[in-house]
């Protein structure tokens, strides 16, 4: 038992290794662009040379957010008569009547802008941008979730990308509303920063298959279709259709100097849904896409390599969870067996691992942050406890995108909150539920205390910092959940 344990947890250290070293090539790729990115591509296009979009906006119960979606698309930079918004409403609660009320204000001031309501919501978000492609009348399609509020010139300083014929994409930098409205939310966007810098202009700048966020970003619609469409058999189809137009032979184009404001989950059971929903997407296409990959002539081994990486990245919490949980007993086999010293004197040349991570989070802080840049050293390990934390969460949505086992698209709830003082105790979408997941959270909080405890009885401390973070993690995610849930409504006028 001691052996397989031991075994167990070398393994998983082995691969979070080999996945850091692929994070450690975009961060190579990152700072080797530095000097051109620094001078980004300005492409100016005549206004009567500009091409016709049309603006998605897909929308499912938004009540909280979707006017001021709405409110800033209407104040696009774009000629009206090349330009047409779609607001794909598929609600079923009083938002359809505030976006028509919203619609018809400013219908009457010239905004080329409808209402679109599909007969059956199937296929969730890729269902509805479906619909709403089968009368686009434009050659390029911009898409934006509920939560976003673009530039006014986000279509200026995109579209000219176009001019190229073979590009099918353009993606933006996602920036965030709310950071500052909570510990949980400056965590999130500490996280997405080194996303949005290392891992796409990484992937970018060095020529590997990257994705579409989903939304912030402008599609060419022959792309779209020469891919195959938007499908919805995975919980990512924005992942699923950027791997699909790229093994097409589109290209994709990052800008990370522009900039797309969206909003961060604030309550715990709103950011596990979302996470939920990516790490099971993440693994639902690594399922269905790897193989095309491995099998489309012109795609390099380096690509073909960071493409494992890539697709199959959510499966990190897989080894996160065993490698904390083997953590523990690891200090008893290691006070029991001191003839394999050499083993552990190996296992710590991986501690490579965390300089590697510190260093991919960090940069994008350093870049990012205005003031206390100091606050790194706070952020980071607090950042990488909360995600240890959900990785029982993210594990189980990983294994049931690797099985196949199908669930429904569930839409992140919005808030339209920005500063600490704002209130979402009325927000109807959030679930109050409390479930057995967060009871198993709150059992390994109490499992890595042991491991703290066991520590002081055998006297060996190399695991401490670990079980703190651990600890952390687990009972920052269980103590959310159970504050979040047992939260009492307010009524909205209050």
């Amino acid at each position: 038992m001691a052996l397989a344990v031991l075994l167990l947890y070398g393994l998983a250290l082995l691969l979070l290794f080999l996945y850091n070293c692929g994070q450690l090539s975009l961060i190579i790729s990152y700072l080797k662009a530095k000097k051109n990115r620094n001078k980004a591509t300005r492409i100016h296009i005549p206004v009567s040379e500009l091409p016709r979009v049309t603006v998605q906006l897909p929308v499912y119960n938004e009540l909280y957010v979707v006017e001021r979606l709405i409110d800033a698309i209407a104040q696009l930079n774009y000629p009206a008569d090349k330009l047409d918004i779609q607001v794909l409403d598929d609600s079923t609660d009083e938002t359809v009547s505030i976006i028509a009320s919203r619609i018809a204000h400013y219908q009457q001031l010239g905004v080329p802008i409808e209402h679109v309501r599909r007969p059956e919501r199937t296929g969730f978000k890729a269902g509805a941008l479906s619909y709403g492609l089968t009368f686009a009348k434009g050659d390029l399609v911009a898409i934006f979730d509920a939560d976003f509020v673009p530039d006014p010139d986000f279509l200026i300083k995109t579209v000219p990308h176009f001019t190229d014929p073979n590009v099918g994409i353009v993606q933006t930098r996602w920036e965030h509303l709310n950071e500052n409205f909570s510990l949980m939310t400056q965590l999130q966007a500490f996280g997405l920063n080194a996303h949005f810098t290392i891992e796409q202009s990484g992937r970018y700048e060095a020529g590997y298959l990257a994705n579409f966020n989903g939304t912030g970003g402008v599609w060419r619609k022959t792309a779209i279709y020469d891919a195959g469409g938007w499908q919805s058999d995975t919980l990512t189809e924005d992942l699923d259709l950027s791997y699909r137009a790229q093994l097409r032979g589109w290209k994709f184009v990052y800008r990370e100097d522009i900039g797309s404001p969206a909003e961060l989950p604030v309550a715990m059971n709103a950011l596990k849904s979302q996470q939920y929903r990516w790490m099971k997407g993440a693994a639902e296409c690594a399922r269905k896409l790897f193989w095309k990959v491995l099998r489309t002539p012109g795609v390099s081994l380096s690509m073909k390599l960071h493409a494992f990486f890539h697709l199959f990245s959510s499966a990190t919490f897989i080894l996160v969870l065993i490698l904390g949980i083997m953590s523990v007993p690891l200090i008893y086999i290691r006070n029991l067996h001191p003839e394999w010293e050499w083993v552990f004197y190996v296992i710590n040349l991986f501690q490579f691992n965390l300089l590697i991570l510190i260093t991919f989070y960090g940069i994008p802080f350093w870049f990012f942050e205005r003031e206390n840049k100091a606050r790194i050293i706070w952020y980071f390990p607090m950042y990488s406890s909360l995600m240890m934390g959900l990785s029982l969460h993210n594990t189980i949505a990983v294994i049931e995108g690797y099985a196949g086992r199908k669930t429904p698209f569930i839409r992140t709830p919005k808030f339209n909150v920005t500063t600490a003082r704002d209130r979402w105790d009325a927000n109807k979408y959030v679930s109050r539920k409390i479930n057995w997941l967060t009871v198993i959270e709150g059992l390994l909080m109490l499992y890595f205390f042991g491991g703290l405890v066991l520590a002081f009885y055998v006297q060996d401390f190399r695991m401490f910092f670990l079980h703190i973070m651990l600890m952390v993690g687990f009972g920052m995610v269980c103590v959310y959940s159970l504050i979040h849930a047992s939260r009492r409504p307010i009524s909205v006028n209050a």
